[in-house]
């Protein structure tokens, strides 16, 4: 790989975040999940609702988001519960997504880990 492929490689990982989100309700998944692709590029189809799983544990929902190009403002949604979602990423890329998912909903940093290159930031998203 020569130093512009490299380049290039590193500035598209850079613009993807991973969103986890932890048991919450399933509606309220396909609420944060559907604010973030009215902004951004996602692994998911938009038609790809989340399902509960039945059995033992919490069901953990998984998707990816290019913020690289912002496609537009999310609008208000409306939450049964507080959503607690975990952002792992590059830091710009992390705080882009932190800043798409403000219009959408109360969200407050509950904490955050720093890497060399990447950070992982835990949120509580309340509705507005």
């Amino acid at each position: 790989m020569n130093s512009a492929e490299q380049a290039s490689h590193t500035e598209h990982v850079s613009a993807e975040v991973v969103v986890e989100l932890e048991s919450c309700a399933t509606q309220d998944a396909h609420a944060v999940f559907s604010a973030l692709r009215t902004s951004f590029s996602s692994d998911r189809a938009a038609d790809d609702v989340p399902e509960e799983v039945a059995g033992a544990g919490s069901t953990v929902w998984t998707s990816t988001f290019d913020v690289s190009d912002i496609k537009a403002k999310a609008e208000p949604r409306r939450l049964t519960a507080p959503v607690m979602v975990s952002l792992q990423g590059g830091y710009w890329a992390v705080d882009q997504l932190c800043k798409a998912l403000e219009p959408a909903f109360a969200v407050r940093v509950l904490g955050m880990a720093a890497g060399d290159q990447e950070k992982e930031v835990e949120l509580r998203l309340e509705t507005r």
